[in-house]
């Protein structure tokens, strides 16, 4: 159901279309490729962090970081990666929609780099030893992994992360003004024996003792 809240609301490709003016350049219509090519490899084997994106088949959407050391994502072939599963909080949110749902979106980022790479595809949770065994870190090896078969890729330009200067120290705000994380959450849960000071204990630990 459309909110009421906003009043002038685009309803159709054309419109959009029509407001944007125009359709994609040529370059931007044909960047897109359907395998990893050594540009897209090297890409993957500099970047620290992936937010993947995944949809309930009811329709409603997830978006969730993974992030380990440069190179983190193990290529398996030119068109299937595997992503580690490392320790959480077991909402597992990611992986309940790809259970109902196989279809993926990627966005991978270097730091430093404001380009970024999209890949989108299908997915799959995994227990193959041959890959998991690949992604073993501190003599953990992941138990599940999220396995993708990959159906596009390409270069998502570098506008949004000029606009938001998000590689520019001097332009993040100081330590001082930033949200007291402990508190949004006590915040947010409203449980008694959850205070701001406890949570802040239970991160640090999680923080220090559970990241493999």
């Amino acid at each position: 159901m459309l909110s009421d809240l906003f009043r002038e609301k685009i309803t159709s490709v054309e419109e959009l279309t029509d407001v944007l003016g125009g359709s994609p350049g040529k370059l931007a219509a044909n960047k897109v490729i359907h395998h990893l090519d050594t540009h897209c490899k090297n890409f993957l084997q500099l970047s620290p962090i992936v937010f993947i994106s995944t949809s309930h088949q009811d329709g409603t959407c997830d978006v969730s970081p993974r992030g380990d050391h440069p190179g983190f994502t193990l290529v398996v072939d030119d068109t299937h990666l595997v992503i580690p599963d490392r320790p959480g909080n077991k909402r597992v949110d990611s992986m309940r929609n790809i259970l109902v749902n196989p279809q993926i979106g990627l966005i991978f980022l270097i730091p430093g780099l404001e380009e970024t790479l999209r890949i989108n595809g299908k997915a799959w949770i995994i227990q193959d030893k041959k890959y998991l065994e690949q992604l073993e870190i501190r003599g953990h090896i992941p138990t599940l992994g999220i396995g993708i078969e990959i159906e596009e890729c390409f270069i998502h330009c570098a506008k949004a992360l000029k606009r938001s200067s998000l590689w520019n120290p001097t332009a993040w705000p100081e330590k001082e003004a930033l949200p007291s994380i402990p508190k949004m959450i006590a915040d947010h849960v409203k449980l008694e024996d959850h205070t701001p000071e406890s949570i802040k204990v239970d991160l640090e630990e999680s923080y220090t003792k559970r990241l493999y």
